[in-house]
């Protein structure tokens, strides 16, 4: 190998030893969750149904925050028909799979859960997953919607004595994902939310809670769905970055191996 082609290959292949680190740290610190879309349960129901009814594996219900216990896990095609229906037409999301479907009013619904191992104290993990809304037939309003996330071993309490309700969940960890807004009898597509939480301890419990138009109790009500809680995938941009070295690097090979046979 020449000294020019051995000068372009050392410079090419740190790049690309660059993007491939690049690659593995997108993934680093990941929180490890199972089961992400749900779609293994042991009944006695099966989606649509009750989260409790449905008993996704790994997943587990907390107890309502008030007088009902509207979180169901939903099979594809299934959020607009069944228990507490919405307004269509409403997409299946991208990653596939099951679903979570809960009422945002604080006083109808409660949390979800999942005892995460394996942690490290003091190390920040990424959650992400996708989320989208819409309004139950049979009412009118815009409402807003997002999803409260905790990490630790605190209990996470909400309170309705009065309107808007409030959360406390002592020194959990604690996120919300983008807040999403829907106009009245209408949806909010599917997007990709991405939150940090820090864990205190080797095992945590991970807990969501939707939270409908601040926590609210008119009973418009908002539905706040969730799916593919942290399915991996490299960022688009890590990805072209990989790329990128690899066919530079290739493109190098290939114009000398071309000049050699020529000569």
């Amino acid at each position: 190998m020449s000294p020019r082609l051995l000068k372009s290959v050392a410079i090419s292949l740190p790049a690309l030893a660059l993007s491939l680190g690049w690659a593995c740290s997108a993934q680093a610190d990941v929180l490890p969750v199972q089961n992400l879309t749900f779609q293994t349960f042991s009944g006695p129901g099966t989606p649509k149904d009750f989260f409790s009814n449905v008993n996704p594996a790994n997943w587990f219900r907390g107890p309502p925050a008030g007088i009902a216990d509207l979180v169901f896990i939903d099979a594809p095609g299934t959020a607009t028909t069944g228990n507490n229906p919405i307004y269509g037409p409403f997409n299946d999301p991208p990653p596939g799979g099951n679903f979570v479907q809960a009422d945002g009013n604080p006083l109808f619904e409660s949390q979800f859960k999942q005892t995460i191992t394996g942690l490290t104290a003091g190390t920040q993990y990424t959650l992400t997953f996708w989320q989208a809304a819409g309004q139950q037939q049979g009412f009118t309003g815009p409402t807003t919607e997002q999803w409260l996330v905790f990490l630790g071993n605190d209990p996470v309490n909400v309170n309705c004595v009065s309107s808007p309700c409030t959360v406390s969940s002592g020194t959990d960890s604690t996120a919300a994902s983008t807040l999403m807004s829907t106009p009245s009898t209408g949806t909010t597509d599917w997007n990709l939310a991405s939150v940090t939480l820090t864990a205190d301890g080797p095992s945590d419990v991970l807990s969501f809670l939707a939270w409908g138009d601040g926590g609210d109790t008119e009973n418009l009500p908002p539905m706040v769905f969730l799916a593919g809680v942290n399915t991996p995938a490299p960022e688009p941009a890590t990805l072209s970055l990989l790329g990128v070295g690899l066919v530079g690097l290739g493109g190098i090979m290939r114009r000398r191996a071309k000049r050699k046979t020529a000569a």
